[in-house]
């Protein structure tokens, strides 16, 4: 197989030629509606991290009356996850026809794709792959004489964590302070500049010419059940083979570990997994060996699949430190909006920061946890509760290691 050199991946002569907008054309013979029933029927699920259906999701949009819009959200800003921007590296085209499908079946004239501020070069590539369409009749004013219009802005962000939730997206695009929205209304009634808005992630949108053209049974197919298709997982850490990953829903996670990413490096060994990006609860190895990767199954182990961003842990890492990390990281990132995730960010911070220093007592872990479980589903957005589920889970399933930090008797900090 000819191994293609990265300028070569994103051309759009090597996408035309390997299949590429077909998708496309063939909708253009379907009704908006048949569009969207194939999606239902794929069973597709949004992969930014909530899992709603993608297909429902559009049918909210309504069928006649104002202006509306499409939006990409690629403000790829969870810590362990990198997997959008290789889709931009390697596949943008496909980014681009799925946003036109997407705006075909809602009724939308206009796209944003909203990307990560510190993505320059992805930026450019966008902007270089949205000219190539638009030049060969894919973008633009009738279409393939189709008489559907469709054009694509590149909007970049100025590197807030907290415009990758949708309703502040929303706000930067429109040239406000990045703030969450109050919901109710919903962007499909009521989003950007207060018209009906869908808001899709990257990879959903990248998966949609597969359905088109194969089916959305077909896509149904692959995976695990209500998990249908195939996920990409961004895994760092020490494991032999780290990077991006496609792989169906369902894998056993063991399995992915011990095939796919060549198992730990020498002289490692497993002690946690963080399954879908750093807001998530963590597992310890035991727990995480006996899970498979899909939105059922990562429930069920009290964890969810997230964005896909596969922190592996190894037991040299201390998990006080780890937290401290995290907590640091959210509370920088506190929009300042909420006061249960304003202010407890950065109680939660500082407790973990006296822990580590040695100071405090064990009433000060039991204090972080309450104040996590109280910010719990107390804000406008779930930045909060991104902070509080890795902090609950981190305390109750290695308490040992921050009262260790108490005693001053750490041994995986003085190595």
């Amino acid at each position: 197989m000819k191994i293609l050199l990265e300028k070569e991946a994103f051309d759009i002569e090597t996408y035309v030629k390997n299949g590429g907008y077909a998708a496309l054309k063939k909708v253009f013979n379907l009704k908006p509606e048949n569009v969207i029933d194939e999606v239902k029927r794929s069973n597709l699920r949004g992969r930014g991290g909530a899992g709603f259906p993608t297909g429902m999701k559009w049918s909210f949009i309504p069928k006649s009356g104002p202006k509306k819009y499409l939006v990409c959200n690629s403000d790829e800003s969870e810590p362990g996850t990198f997997k959008d921007r290789e889709i931009i590296h390697k596949n943008p085209h496909s980014l681009l026809e799925g946003m036109i499908i997407a705006g075909y079946a809602i009724g939308a004239a206009k796209g944003y794709i909203y990307i990560r501020g510190e993505f320059a070069r992805e930026a450019r590539i966008l902007e270089k792959v949205i000219a190539e369409a638009r030049n060969r009749k894919y973008l633009g004013k009738n279409i393939l004489s189709s008489g559907f219009d469709f054009e694509i802005t590149v909007v970049r962000g100025a590197g807030a964590y907290i415009c990758g939730e949708e309703t502040a997206l929303l706000e930067s695009i429109e040239g406000k302070k990045g703030q969450p929205r109050l919901k109710p209304p919903f962007p499909a009634l009521v989003g950007l500049y207060g018209s009906p808005t869908v808001i899709n992630n990257v990879e959903t949108l990248a998966a949609v010419p597969y359905i088109i053209v194969k089916g959305g049974d077909a896509y149904a197919k692959l995976g695990a059940g209500k998990s249908a298709g195939t996920k990409l997982f961004s895994v760092s850490g020490p494991v032999r083979k780290p990077g991006v990953y496609e792989i169906e829903m369902g894998l056993p996670f063991k399995k992915f570990l011990e095939e796919q990413l060549g198992g730990m490096k020498d002289g490692e060994k497993l002690k946690a997994v963080i399954m879908g990006g750093s807001s998530v609860p963590v597992l310890t190895a035991e727990e995480a060996l006996k899970t498979n990767l899909d939105y059922e199954s990562l429930a069920e182990a009290g964890t969810m699949l997230g964005s896909g961003g596969m922190i592996i842990i190894p037991e040299r890492q201390c998990m006080a430190e780890a937290l401290w990390v995290l907590a640091r990281f959210y509370h920088h990132e506190s929009c300042g909006q909420c006061a249960p995730c304003r202010e407890g960010s950065g109680w939660i911070e500082k407790i973990l920061r006296r822990v580590l220093e040695g100071g405090g007592s064990e009433k000060d872990l039991d204090d972080a946890r309450e104040i996590a479980e109280n910010m719990m589903g107390k804000t406008i957005c779930p930045l909060a509760d991104a902070l509080a589920m890795p902090t609950i889970s981190f305390l109750k399933k290695f308490r040992s290691e921050f009262v260790k930090h108490l005693e001053g008797n750490c041994e995986l900090c003085r190595k």
